[in-house]
């Protein structure tokens, strides 16, 4: 009885010293991003203990169920089945730390269910921003960590042999031994009283990344999993209703998403919106830049990196208080296409019966008359993306299969500047050819400037400097891309739309998320009726839908969660999420609220409010249960 305890007791103490040994190795590896001091050490390891604890739990309760069966059977193949689960345990802990580790300067939060979407729906593409040596790395890693863990194990727990009870010790040992495996229960929960092990358990900092450092990231592994998909029961903070009126609150300054002011369902001729064009349907050319940001444009008060962009915002309309909605691709395309907002714990391109349901701002266009057409050098079956796009209205969708092999030398597949040039051969056939005075939404969606920044340039001005020589290259595609279009007969009735996907990845370890968050939005091309100019309302990639089309005199009002920019009754707020964070900006107060810790992130307003709960907190609190309730209704 006494082996089979300690055995028990060594195979959960390792997994907790594991764990907690970890914590120093993450501390270590992102030391210049985290600036952790000894204290700070200490205070990571101490919150994110019982997490730690938690998940040894976990993974002890089949040992302490075989070493019941040790008891009470001299059958070989339990021991063999206790010394199997262990090397598949060990191995499973060693991936996810390494995967973990290699994916969070990248994306800034512990490893959730993402990767595992992206894996699935194409593994080619979900590798292609890691280099050779990163996964070379990645496996060292892992090797070091499945055998150090599987060595601990062999000399203590493993040295260890169960003998059968005999006698009276038959009943009452496995009995025994089954409520000690019981005690389990009070680690896995977290503690004997109301509330249950969460993410917020790891959060003691207002610096972000501390607490990012404590969270186990198996814990958050597992948390993600069993919290996608129950829409209805997630961020149930208060009644349906009452989220809704509150959300209407925020983004309007009165009345609501009501952009049908007559019987006939048009809007008025004499919006101000409608004064932004010259030509009333023109054609659309949407370009999707991979990764950009604000910090990339002089206009925006950041570095020269693109000037060819920067040219196009003064040229045109620059709107300088513009926010992604997300952090990836697949959560970008459905707040730019669909003007839904991306839901912090789940991509919504994972549920197909879900965005088939959403209207979009493509498929508006097409009942209006227009073709779509989509030009992306990668692979389409990528996240959903090939459903997700026909599900919103194209009708004509390149990706990579549609280049020659020879063009396909990024590992994203075709480089910017083919893309860029496969898209003005259709723009112009459409222009020229058979189907010339049919209106046009062509979106371009760009790459190369995706880790890990491999691009056929070189400029010397960021020699060393891969990222921002990435974004140079594609910011030259673009320019070329943009020349060419203005030799075209239609450019006068062109209108170029021109934005990020999502927030972007320079400068590295942008600490705060507003400034994160903040991208460019350019409006350019011969259909624009008056350039030079620059919008400073604050709004979200959400908006863009409802902006475009109140311009070209097209009733939006199935785009629930968008507002035309340009229309004084929506109220100026940006909303932007991440996994387990929403942000809300409004020109008086700034709050980003992380909402499975129930911690604020960072709040400010132009007057402190030191001790009081911010504002925005019950607007982000709607806005989440709202959101959800939207998912589990469609």
């Amino acid at each position: 009885m006494k082996k089979a305890l300690l055995k028990f007791l060594w195979i959960y103490l390792l997994f907790v010293v594991v764990f907690m040994l970890m914590k120093p190795v993450f501390l270590t590896v992102y030391a210049s991003v985290i600036g952790a001091s000894a204290a700070d050490w200490l205070a990571v390891v101490r919150h994110g203990f019982s997490m730690d604890l938690c998940v040894a739990g976990y993974l002890t309760v089949i040992p302490g169920l075989l070493l019941i069966g040790e008891l009470v059977s001299r059958a070989r193949w339990i021991r063999m089945a206790l010394d199997v689960y262990m090397a598949v345990a060990t191995g499973l802990v060693a991936v996810i730390y390494c995967f973990d580790l290699g994916l969070y300067g990248s994306w800034g939060f512990r490893l959730d269910m993402t990767p595992v979407f992206y894996f699935t729906t194409s593994p080619t593409a979900a590798m292609a921003s890691v280099e050779w040596w990163h996964w070379f790395a990645g496996a060292i890693g892992m090797g070091a960590i499945c055998c150090g863990m599987w060595t601990l194990y062999r000399y203590t727990a493993g040295e260890v042999t169960v003998t059968p009870a005999s006698g009276k010790g038959r009943v009452w040992q496995p009995v025994v031994m089954l409520l000690v495996t019981g005690l389990l229960f009070i680690p896995i929960r977290g503690s004997v009283t109301v509330s249950t092990m969460n993410l917020s358990r790891a959060y003691f900092s207002t610096n972000q990344r501390l607490n990012h450092a404590a969270v186990n990231p198996v814990f958050s592994l597992l948390y993600s999993a069993t919290h996608q998909g129950h829409f209805d029961d997630e961020y149930d903070f208060m009644s349906d209703d009452e989220a809704a009126r509150i959300v209407e609150g925020l983004l309007y300054a009165k009345g609501g998403n009501d952009s049908i002011s007559g019987e006939d369902g048009s809007i008025e001729p004499d919006s101000v919106s409608g004064k932004q064009l010259a030509v009333e349907r023109p054609d659309v050319v949407m370009v999707i830049l991979e990764s950009f940001s604000a910090h990339l444009l002089p206009s925006l008060g950041g570095e020269n990196v693109a000037p060819g962009l920067d040219s196009l915002a003064r040229e045109g309309v620059l709107f300088t208080n513009f926010y992604a909605s997300s952090f990836r691709t697949d959560r970008g395309l459905a707040a730019i296409l669909s003007s839904f907002p991306a839901p912090p714990s789940t991509s919504l391109l994972k549920y197909v019966d879900k965005f088939e349901k959403l209207p979009s701002f493509p498929s508006l266009l097409r009942h209006e008359g227009y073709d779509a057409a989509y030009y992306y050098g990668g692979d389409a079956n990528f996240t959903n993306m090939q459903a997700y796009l026909v599900s919103s209205g194209f009708n004509t969708i390149v990706s990579d299969k549609d280049f020659p092999v020879a063009d396909r030398t990024s590992k994203w597949g075709a480089h910017d500047e083919k893309v860029f040039a496969r898209a003005f051969e259709g723009i112009k056939e459409a222009a020229t050819g058979r189907r010339r005075g049919v209106a046009r939404l062509s979106v371009v969606q760009t790459s190369s400037s995706h880790e890990p920044f491999a691009v056929p340039y070189d400029n010397p001005r960021f020699a060393g400097e891969s990222r921002k020589n990435a974004f140079a290259y594609t910011d030259s595609c673009l320019t070329v891309f943009v020349d060419s279009l203005r030799t075209l007969p239609n450019w006068h009735k062109t209108l170029l739309v021109i934005l990020p996907d999502h927030y972007g990845c320079w400068p590295e370890n942008i600490a705060s998320a507003p400034e994160r968050h903040h991208i460019p939005l350019v409006l350019a091309g011969g259909a624009v009726a008056a350039g030079g100019r620059r919008v400073d309302k604050l709004a979200s990639q959400t908006d863009l839908g409802a902006t475009l089309l109140s311009m070209m005199g097209i009733p939006y009002r199935e785009l629930r969660y968008s507002r035309d920019i340009f229309d004084e009754e929506t109220a100026p707020v940006a909303v932007f999420t991440e996994p387990s964070l929403i942000g809300i900006i409004t020109p008086s107060d700034t709050l980003v609220y992380n909402p499975d810790a129930d911690a604020v992130v960072a709040a400010r307003g132009r007057e402190p409010y030191p001790g009081e709960v911010s504002p925005l907190l019950p607007a982000a609190k709607a806005f989440l249960r709202d959101l959800y309730s939207t998912l589990g209704s469609l």
